[in-house]
């Protein structure tokens, strides 16, 4: 059955229909995956084997008189472990939420088993998804390095070959940051465009939920099927969901992509990371599309504007946990979170006018020259040592490597807008670069289409490191 992880999710999902391969044999292939890479790479909470198995056998007896659920059917999915699971414990990596198991799924967990998914574990979280505590995942890539943000789990999950997808939340970062991190696909779509019902909050206006997968057209896929209006998230916005599959190989000639230097390509960028971005843009440009340097000002309110607001919404979610519950924090969580109740009201009132600014600078730079996208670095390096990650930057650049990759992700929760990860090769040390996509709102199509026009002439969508022989720990008391 090892052969079957290896297949892209719209293999999976074809195979399954075709009847060449059961909801059984991936589920079971799955498990085996996990078993395997679990000691070593720690993706996952909890593995949900009795209910995948459960899910697979009545998937399976479905099919055989005909009905097919859907574009998921018989596929297992990871399942970041702040998204509410009927009857299955939901604990957001905190012991605050220890023994926790919701009675309804979050809307969509719902979608992913309405189109035949199989929810085959919860993924590791940071602590409510913050991303300031050192949860036990690592990235098989290199065992002592940082493997992403708060959806590390589904990261890695994916990147190991133990799930077909995975879906994430990204506040900051937390879907693209592992994505890069890992050689994944991963999407933080428009604001509005995936429910958030009953999926943990840590700061309403900055959540989002996404798919994190191997390929564009699983991404596609997958957010086909959790997209669309939920009249039970008060941020969701009723628009229509198109095919986002449709026109996937229309090519990239003639769109315009925008690149803008100072700020997504300063120096503190490594120079193996700008150089394969680079080939990815010159790529994109024999291919037909027109590159446009832009000028944006207003750039470097991102990071205040985005942490002000970060800090005083997340504080304002955990203000009656965090004063009855404040020992079953981690300590890391804890000072954020109190930090937090420090923003003045005056303060984050002027962020939100900063936010409104920088909304408004980003479509005016699209409309001025007409972008179908901007383009620049996932991240400004490839990866850090987990020790390392809030220490000053070793390149003698102001920040941690934290504020670094924050640097190039936070602006897109900031505004709203959809920007997808895609792998664009490997560094000057073997590890996963990944370049970063900006869309318009509801233009997740056009940002699929721009990344499979790279993808297509590349294989990094199937890249993976051979497993090491033994996990961290042993390796560290050898």
């Amino acid at each position: 059955m090892t052969e079957l992880v290896e297949l892209s999710l719209a293999e999976a999902a074809e195979e399954v229909r075709r009847r060449r391969v059961s909801s059984t044999e991936l589920v079971e292939a799955t498990l085996q995956r996990i078993a395997a890479t679990e000691p070593i790479v720690h993706a996952y909470a909890r593995v949900m084997a009795d209910e995948a198995r459960a899910a697979a056998e009545e998937l399976d007896a479905a099919l055989a008189t005909g009905r097919c659920r859907g574009p998921l059917h018989g596929v297992p999915i990871a399942v970041k472990d702040i998204c509410y699971t009927a009857g299955a414990l939901t604990e957001a990596g905190s012991k605050v939420m220890a023994g926790f198991v919701p009675d309804y799924d979050a809307t969509v967990v719902k979608r992913l088993v309405e189109a035949g998914s199989v929810v085959i574990g919860k993924s590791v979280t940071h602590e409510f998804a913050y991303g300031v505590n050192t949860p036990p995942t690592r990235s098989v890539w290199d065992l002592a390095c940082y493997p992403g943000g708060s959806s590390t789990g589904s990261g890695v999950a994916v990147s190991v070959r133990s799930a077909y997808g995975g879906i994430g939340t990204d506040t900051g970062g937390s879907i693209r940051v592992p994505a890069s991190i890992n050689g994944i696909v991963g999407l933080k779509p428009t604001f509005g465009r995936v429910s958030r019902y009953g999926v943990v909050p840590l700061a309403g206006s900055l959540d989002h939920v996404g798919p994190m997968t191997r390929t564009v057209e699983d991404c596609a896929i997958l957010l086909q099927v959790i997209a669309g209006y939920d009249p039970l998230d008060s941020g969701s916005i009723d628009e229509p969901v198109p095919d986002y599959r449709a026109g996937l190989d229309s090519g990239v000639r003639g769109l315009t992509i925008g690149v803008e230097r100072e700020y997504f390509f300063y120096p503190g960028v490594a120079p193996d990371v700008r150089s394969l971005v680079e080939s990815v843009l010159a790529e994109l440009e024999a291919q037909g599309a027109i590159l446009k340097e832009v000028a944006i000002p207003y750039l470097e309110l991102m990071g205040p504007t985005g942490l002000t607001i970060l800090q005083a919404e997340s504080s304002n979610v955990h203000r009656r946990l965090i004063r009855t519950r404040a020992a079953d924090y981690d300590p890391a969580t804890r000072v954020m979170l109190e930090l937090g109740e420090f923003v003045p009201a005056s303060h984050y009132l002027q962020a939100q006018r900063c936010r409104a600014l920088l909304r408004s600078v980003l479509r005016q730079t699209f409309t001025a020259n007409g972008l179908d996208a901007m383009l620049w670095p996932t991240l400004p390096v490839t990866t850090v040592p987990t020790d390392e990650l809030s220490r000053p930057r070793a390149d003698g650049y102001d920040g941690t490597p934290i504020t670094a990759f924050i640097h190039q992700t936070f602006s897109a929760n900031v505004i709203g807008l959809p920007a997808l990860s895609v792998p664009c090769g490997l560094s000057d040390t073997g590890l996963p670069v990944g370049f970063q996509l900006l869309g318009r709102p509801f233009d997740e199509g056009r940002l699929f289409r721009i990344a499979r026009a790279y993808e297509g002439n590349h294989e990094w969508s199937r890249m993976s490191p051979p497993l090491p022989a033994t996990p961290l720990e042993i390796q560290a008391e050898a």
